[in-house]
Parts: structure tokens; sequence; C-alpha cells
């Protein structure tokens, strides 16, 4: 690769191997993101290969077709990740992430299958107007589907809300807006994703595991509360994803009919 860089997919792969420090050669054309590094723990255990190192950015990891990458929290690192993504070209990417519940439905551990996104963050306005919908690819959503369905699991379907906002938890108003959005779920990476992923003509799937119910104070997210859904329900969580795409790669017509042409 030339030491000077003056289109994109140039640009995006040296930033992806930089940030990674790992060879474009070695990312599967599957790809499982995460924010957490133990997720990224959890997934070597699994598919059993060593540890990887601290050394990257973003750390990750391939095994048997699939690679995971920890590339950071909120919406800035999510778009990021979806444009440094492009210059490996993956078949599908599929998100595992924590969420907080809005809807009253909702309860610690449970699995929500984004439907849609609602744009609330900004960064996605870079990349498409404000009215295009945030969407992921539908044929991988179903594959995610499949794999809950046949782990016995139990999901909800719906929208969630991406913000840029961390800490909003304390703002009665916001939260009053959240609930008139008629979201089930608020984060902040998943709209992101999808819009960028459409952007760059990547099949993008999301699979969220409620770990908090920040509309009321006793169910703001704490260090004892997380740490007891990360013991409960990430293990099951990163096992979900990798089946979701061992699913996508058995059978290449999952995939087969989704363009992106405009």
């Amino acid at each position: 690769m030339n030491d000077v860089l003056t289109n994109k997919e140039d640009i995006c792969g040296n930033w992806l191997q930089r940030y990674t420090k790992t060879p474009l050669s070695d990312f599967a054309d599957l790809i499982l993101l995460t924010n957490f590094n133990n997720y990224l723990d959890i997934f070597c255990t699994q598919m059993g290969i060593p540890p990887v190192g601290f050394d990257a950015n973003m750390r990750c990891a391939t095994a048997k077709g699939i690679t995971m990458i920890n590339f950071g929290m909120g919406s800035p690192n999510a778009a990021l990740i979806m444009d440094l993504l492009s210059s490996v070209k993956p078949r599908a990417v599929l998100f595992l992430g924590k969420t907080g519940g809005i809807s009253k439905k909702t309860a610690l551990g449970d699995y929500i299958l984004p439907l849609a996104g609602i744009r609330g963050e900004g960064t996605s306005n870079d990349y498409f107007p404000p009215e295009v919908p945030a969407l992921p690819a539908f044929m991988l959503q179903r594959a995610v589907s499949t794999a809950l369905r046949d782990s016995g699991m139990d999901y909800w379907t719906g929208t969630v809300y991406t913000t840029n906002r961390r800490v909003w938890e304390h703002d009665q108003k916001f939260k009053e807006y959240l609930i008139s959005t008629r979201a089930m779920c608020v984060d902040m990476e998943t709209a992101t994703l999808f819009t960028c992923g459409f952007y760059n003509h990547i099949p993008t799937g999301a699979l969220l595991l409620v770990s908090d119910n920040p509309m009321t104070p006793e169910g703001v997210k704490t260090e004892k509360s997380d740490n007891h859904v990360t013991a409960n329900f990430a293990s099951t969580h990163v096992r979900l994803g990798i089946e979701a795409l061992q699913f996508v790669q058995g059978d290449r017509k999952t995939l087969r009919h989704l363009k992106y042409e405009w």
C-alpha cells in the first residue's frame, strides 16, 4: 500500500490495519462487532483460540471464518468502523450490543432484535439526510431470529433510539421524549451502524441485550448491575451472534438477494 493515501479505499484499509494491528488479509468476510473487551475474550474461548493482546485500539480476533472487533463506544466510532470495514467488503456485519430498556415490557437479560433505528445521534447525518430511515439488512436479522429460535430463546422486536448523549438518566424531559418516540430501547450505536452500513454497501444487523432499565432511578446501570448482566447473559449473547453468522456461512442464499444500488 502506498505511503500517500489519496482515496477512501486506501485510507480505510490503512487505518483498519493500524487500529486493529491486523493485516487486511486476515479479516474474515463475516464480522461480529462489540463494545466490550470481555465479549472478545468470550469469543476467543468459545472459538477455541488464544486470547488476543491489548496492543490495538480496536482489539480483534478471527476464527472459523468469523472476525470479532471491539470498535469502542459511541456513534462516531460506529461510523468509523463501518467506513473502515468497507476496505475488506464483508458479506455481513452483526452488532452485539447492550441497550437500555425504554418499554416497561423489557427486563434485564431480554433480547431485542431491532427492526429499525431512530437517528437521534447526528453522526449519520453526514451520510444521509435525516429523513432516510436506519434499517438493518432483513435477511441478516432473519438469521439472528433463526439462531434465537433454535436456542429456544424468546425475544422482542422493535425500534432502537440511538443518541450521542451518554448521561441523560437524570433528565426527565429527555425521558419523556424517548417515550414519545415509541422506541423499545436506547443505545449509542445501532442506528449509526445501520445507516453507515447501508452507505458502505455492507449488510448490517444487530442483536441487543437489555442491560439496564434507565427510565426509573432503580433501573440505572451500576457496576453491580452490569456485572450481574455480564455474568449471566454475555456468554449466551456471544454464542447467539456466532451461531447467526454460522447460519449465514452455511447458507449463502441468506444474503444472496440483497442489493445496494440506488
